[in-house]
């Protein structure tokens, strides 16, 4: 196979997707594909060493408006120096993990970090696109929704949309028949 009926293969990405990481019960985290960074990395405020080797970390949802955060617990694989866009190496703890990108699968390892100041709660480098996806700089959301309650609806077949209930004449329609509490039909 030549490489341009590889390349025609190989689905493409936007610089911006929503990323599924199902071990650590996340869902929709806006990441960037940055085909400049090696490493992959997510934002985490808090880390912690438990007794047995495995690490208990912070994941940081949003900022803003309101603080949004998930604890996870894993093995880590390895520590790695990283040098990021500021310049100054940083050490930071790597774990493995599954992840979903529309419908590609993937194992990939991710560096733990405190991202706060970042657009993006997750990067996704090189190493994790490679032979899986192109990066389209010039567009978003090519593989997901752009928002994560879409995301989550088509990628998330355990996620249910909370349903009101139908209006039928100013009164509240439910499955029994009646009007609601305390109403007859």
């Amino acid at each position: 196979m030549d490489q341009a009926d590889q390349c025609e293969r190989i689905p493409v990405a936007g610089w911006r997707e929503r990323v599924d990481l199902p071990e650590w019960g996340l869902h929709g985290v806006r990441a960037k594909l940055d085909t400049g960074a090696r490493t992959s990395a997510i934002d985490v405020a808090t880390i912690e060493h438990l007794e047995d080797g495995r690490i208990r970390f912070e994941v940081v949802g949003r900022h803003k408006p309101t603080r949004r955060t998930k604890w996870v617990e894993a093995m880590p694989v390895r520590t790695s120096v990283v040098k990021p866009s500021h310049g100054k190496a940083q050490e930071r703890i790597v774990c493995r993990t599954p992840i979903r990108v529309g419908d590609i699968e993937a194992e990939i390892e991710i560096s733990l970090v405190c991202r706060k100041k970042m657009l993006c709660r997750m990067l996704l480098g090189r190493t994790a696109l490679a032979g899986r996806m192109l990066v389209d700089s010039d567009a978003k959301y090519l593989l997901t929704e752009r928002s994560r309650k879409k995301h989550r609806a088509r990628f998330d077949p355990g996620f249910d949309r909370p349903r009101r209930p139908r209006e039928r004449d100013g009164k509240n329609d439910t499955s029994d028949g009646s009007s609601g509490p305390g109403g007859t039909p």
